[in-house]
């Protein structure tokens, strides 16, 4: 067949069938000359944070409460968190570089129906980000929290202000460790 002796059905079949053929190529052969997707080191800033982890509270050290599985996914362009706390709160986070604005982007939700979107970039050797999230009575809080490396992990701290970053509150301050092994 050819547009020659195509009937109008088939003329329209053969551009759209080379149009498509043409953009696939055109966008495949584009991603190919660009190297990976992820490939700049924006991208391994939060690579700290992968692991298989027991989070312990600082003021009790001692005593898990949460397991936390921090894995990169989707060709190392993100980040997914799986959260399973001692006190049945169950929580997933999504994090990656967003390079078109030039910050890191996490979403959490639980089972709880919480949601937190938080943004910030590193700084100082700490993944700062912040957003906000509304109180029990629908105020609007902000968030902050930081993710800096330590030398047995990592520490998560939070908080939280409900005048606009003017005062601060202590949310939470985690320790996150290598997963202890079950016992045989």
């Amino acid at each position: 067949m050819n547009l020659h002796t195509a009937g109008p059905l088939g003329r329209v079949l053969l551009i759209a069938a080379f149009t498509c053929g043409f953009l696939f190529a055109a966008a495949h052969n584009c991603a190919q000359s660009e190297g990976p997707a992820c490939s700049t080191p924006e991208y391994r800033q939060f690579d700290f944070w992968i692991g298989d982890w027991d989070a312990l509270d600082v003021s009790d050290p001692t005593t898990i409460s949460a397991h936390i599985r921090v894995d990169p996914i989707l060709d190392g362009c993100a980040l997914q968190e799986t959260y399973e706390g001692a006190n049945g709160l169950k929580g997933q986070s999504f994090s990656t570089y967003d390079r078109s604005r030039g910050v890191w982007h996490q979403s959490w939700v639980t089972n709880r129906g919480q949601l937190l979107v938080i943004e910030g970039k590193l700084q100082g050797g700490a993944m700062l980000l912040t957003g906000y999230d509304r109180t029990a009575d629908g105020k609007p809080r902000l968030v902050r929290g930081i993710w800096k490396p330590d030398r047995a992990g990592v520490r998560e701290t939070a908080a939280t202000s409900t005048d606009n970053g003017v005062t601060w509150s202590p949310w939470f301050d985690l320790l996150f460790r290598p997963r202890a092994k079950a016992a045989k």
